[in-house]
């Protein structure tokens, strides 16, 4: 930011204060105020009160995007291209594009940052300061927003925008990209239909909730849906959909709902099918419980493979108190979930899914056992012939449709 926009943008948001006009709510003050002070500011160069001459047009434009948009950031928000902006210090502002990273030319001060962060958040009513130094939140236009500061933070506030994406809604738009291929979405699109119980897995960015997405496009047209977030970030093209996210504690520590909340409030909204966006930690048992009463559902977990997932979440329930265990547990988790599908990003950024297994209802020593359905071979992913053993849903869903290469 040059000292010319800098100077007009103190100085448009000064009129704003005076004035107390709400640029929420009066979408044409923050345009006609810049166009006013930044030809006041030409006026002045003109005469010699200022030595630096502008670009009027660009000026206008990056004053209007400091003031209602998000300043020097706003570009890549514009760009279709750029995934996710994440800003580490002054300096190191970088972005992604189809998964790569890159680091940018964008200089930001201190106070820039804290301008931009409390400009994301006003639309959310949420709040970082040093009794809350964590903030998640959604933006008007579905990106996910993170910050810490200091002191737990280094020396500069951490940044992190995952930009809302609409490019990707259907499994045919994964087989077109080449994450996914044909055979692998017919199977998984018969899951859906079929009520199967799946846990996307996979590492970060390797595109959980974009399969989330692809695959709820399948459902049928008359199921109501719950989703459950802790900000909001899946967008279903359902007809009957109820979307519920966290709530954070007020200032005086009241007032937090959890996701184990809403994942019980969520059974007495009649769902016919129970959606959350991850699990991490206790909450995951009250979903084993969900999915136990026979209501189909779907999640994503960060695990490093699909056997690794089902081991994870065999273990995040014990976090729920002493009188959990894994006897209960681990039988509960072999019985409920039908399908694992895991993703993987490589190091050109191509995300893709990597494998599919199936429990088998089953444990042994401990763990559940499941059964690969699809794997990754030579870089292809390919059916192994096996057949999900607990077939039923499929069957009453779809009579003698093929399920894994194997006629049901």
């Amino acid at each position: 930011m040059t000292d010319a926009v800098r100077t007009i943008t103190d100085r448009v948001r000064t009129r704003v204060l005076r004035e107390g006009v709400d640029l929420t709510r009066d979408g044409t003050a923050a345009a006609r105020f810049t166009r006013e002070e930044v030809r006041r500011y030409s006026e002045r160069a003109l005469a010699g009160t200022h030595s630096q001459p502008i670009d009027e047009l660009a000026t206008v434009r990056e004053v209007e995007a400091a003031i209602t948009g998000y300043g020097p950031l706003q570009p890549y928000f514009d760009d279709p291209g750029v995934e996710e902006i994440w800003i580490n210090g002054p300096t190191r502002v970088f972005i992604a594009r189809n998964g790569v990273a890159e680091l940018t030319t964008v200089v930001l001060g201190d106070r820039e940052v804290r301008e931009l962060v409390e400009r994301m958040l006003q639309h959310s009513g949420r709040r970082v300061d040093l009794s809350s130094p964590f903030v998640d939140a959604s933006l008007p236009d579905g990106s996910r927003l993170h910050v810490a500061i200091p002191d737990v933070a280094r020396a500069h506030w951490a940044v992190n925008i995952r930009k809302f994406q609409r490019r990707i809604r259907t499994l045919e738009a994964l087989v077109g990209l080449g994450s996914l291929t044909a055979e692998a979405a017919d199977f998984l699109r018969a899951s859906v239909v079929a009520g199967a119980n799946t846990l996307v897995s996979g590492a970060t960015h390797t595109g959980k909730t974009t399969m989330l997405n692809a695959l709820m496009s399948a459902a049928r047209v008359d199921e109501r849906v719950i989703t459950i977030e802790e900000t909001f970030e899946l967008d279903l093209d359902v007809r009957d959909l109820v979307s519920l996210q966290c709530r954070q504690p007020s200032l005086e520590g009241t007032g937090e709902i959890s996701l184990r909340r809403l994942i019980k409030e969520s059974l007495r909204m009649r769902p016919d099918r129970l959606i959350v966006g991850e699990v991490r930690e206790a909450e995951s048992l009250d979903l084993l419980i969900a999915l136990n009463s026979g209501l189909p559902g779907m999640c994503t977990i960060h695990a490093n493979s699909a056997r690794d997932a089902l081991t994870k979440l065999c273990t995040l329930p014990l976090l729920a108190g002493r009188n959990i265990d894994a006897s209960f547990v681990v039988p509960t988790v072999a019985g409920c979930i039908d399908l694992v599908v895991h993703l993987g990003i490589d190091a050109r950024g191509r995300r893709r899914v990597v494998e599919i297994v199936a429990p088998t209802g089953e444990t042994s020593l401990g763990a559940v056992e499941a059964d690969p359905l699809f794997t990754t071979v030579d870089g292809e992913l390919r059916p192994t012939g096996l057949r999900p053993r607990r077939a039923e849903k499929f069957v009453v869903a779809e009579p003698g449709r093929a399920v894994g290469g194997v006629s049901a």
